[in-house]
């Protein structure tokens, strides 16, 4: 998640990291506005609500609960060396491909 706040952060972007723990200094040093959720993995149902699209990077149990939420709230989910699904996920192959198709979908 560094790296993205990161990219996100040098992109010009606000950086919002909604956080599994109770504590908001434990977001990295690029998150702008921490929330301090306390929720454990139950954030991710916060995080994937507060979200127009996913772009899912690699993972583990998160990532894959991430993208189950986003897919059963109907949010496009795009795929970055992660979970290969028979689910409508957007494989891309790069991170600049999958900003560039982020975009195009928020854009339409």
């Amino acid at each position: 998640m560094e790296a993205a706040s990161y990219g996100a952060r040098q992109g010009g972007g606000v950086v919002v990291g909604i956080l599994p723990d109770n504590d908001p200094s434990a977001a990295n040093h690029y998150v702008d506005i921490p929330i301090a959720t306390g929720m454990g993995i139950g954030r991710n149902v916060i995080l994937i609500r507060s979200v127009d699209a996913v772009i899912a990077i690699d993972g583990k149990y998160g990532t894959l609960s991430e993208i189950a939420y986003a897919l059963q709230l109907q949010k496009p989910v795009i795929g970055l060396k992660t979970w290969q699904l028979e689910a409508p996920i957007i494989h891309v192959q790069s991170p600049e491909e999958a900003v560039k198709k982020l975009h195009e979908i928020l854009e339409a």
